[in-house]
């Protein structure tokens, strides 16, 4: 074979090579960057918790505009970011209530989700309209989320917002004789520990808080989709035992959270007492949370004497409803779940 031949072949080879070497390295610094977040991820929430929040705050928009679709055209009165404490938006409330209304009303507080790391109070703002389009002043409250603040954090400042909205009911619109707590997911553990909060007087010295409102205030509480038990929840594996054991780290600050006072005060279910409010509480078929959580928190509740109102559905119900099943409102089967809500609130409230 001539010279010219050689270099020719040889041309050809590089170049053959050249797809390869790219991808090559392509793979490599694939590689390399999965294992620095491994690595970091080992001593450190913030990776993964901003990964999580990122999924998180997509699913949170596209649902706070499916709900948008629904809200009446009742006329209402909005306060946009009211400032219950000091603390900028982290400490901020909407609240909402029908135009025609005088005087003070019902109020529904609503504690929003979002695996205790993500989530906003305007996620639940579409349906804080809807309900206060039947007669309620209701209010979304924001509060600090992981890792930016963590455990018991979130818990001070839900309790400065009651506190706020006590001390400023006239102004509000709020009858303060006639609350009722609600949250969804992150926020139904929130909402559960805040009545745990005013109803236990031995948990409120265990977290050392003074709850800002007292135990006849409060009407009723409204529990979609949260989690009640923190062992239970431990035990979890495959990705959704790693995205809740992430968050739990990121909220909590430890990793150690399952074994200590955090995982302990958190499980509302050793906690609650006869004394806790009537409760609606209420999760989808398809998400293994009300398996675990919610159907077990209805069972302790009931045999505590408290008054529930359950919606849960059959295990081969189809579709199977996910997580946060309520809040997707072009479903039929949130949309039952809409009007048992509006019926359970009706029935604790004047």
């Amino acid at each position: 074979m001539s010279t010219d031949a050689h270099a020719e072949q040889s041309d050809h080879e590089k170049k053959a090579r050249r797809p390869w070497h790219r991808t090559k390295v392509a793979l490599l610094s694939v590689i390399a960057v999965i294992a620095v977040v491994a690595i970091v991820g080992s001593v450190t929430p913030w990776p993964s918790a901003m990964l999580i929040r990122s999924v998180f705050s997509k699913g949170g928009d596209d649902t706070a505009a499916e709900m948008d679709k629904h809200v009446p055209d009742t006329k209402l009165t909005e306060q946009r970011d009211v400032a219950y404490a000091d603390d900028g938006a982290d400490t901020t409330m909407d609240v909402f209530r029908p135009a025609s209304a005088e005087g003070a009303l019902p109020t529904v507080v609503w504690i929003h989700g979002g695996a205790w790391i993500s989530g906003s109070k305007e996620n639940v703002d579409p349906y804080m309209r809807i309900l206060a389009a039947e007669g309620y002043t209701t209010i979304a409250v924001n509060y600090t989320i992981g890792p930016e603040g963590v455990y018991p954090l979130a818990v001070h400042q839900l309790n400065d917002a009651l506190a706020y909205i006590d001390a400023n009911a006239a102004d509000l619109g709020v009858d303060p004789t006639q609350i009722v707590l609600a949250g969804d997911s992150a926020g139904g553990q929130l909402a559960s520990q805040m009545a745990t909060l005013v109803t236990n007087p031995d948990y409120a010295e265990i977290l050392d808080i003074t709850p800002a409102i007292d135990a006849d205030q409060l009407s009723a509480t409204v529990l979609n989709c949260g989690v009640y038990d923190l062992a239970a929840l431990a035990e979890l594996d495959g990705v959704i035992g790693w995205g809740f054991k992430s968050a739990m780290w990121a909220y909590s600050g430890t990793r150690t959270w399952a074994e200590d006072s955090t995982g302990a005060t958190m499980s509302t279910i050793d906690w609650v007492t006869a004394d806790f409010p009537a409760t609606y509480i209420s999760g989808g078929n398809g998400d293994g949370l009300t398996w675990l959580q919610s159907i077990p928190m209805a069972k302790r509740l009931d045999e505590l004497g408290v008054e529930v109102t359950p919606l849960f559905w059959p295990a081969p119900h189809e579709p199977a409803l996910p997580h946060e099943y309520q809040f997707h409102l072009d479903m039929p089967d949130a949309q039952t779940a809409l009007q048992k809500t509006i019926d359970f609130l009706e029935a604790h409230t004047d």
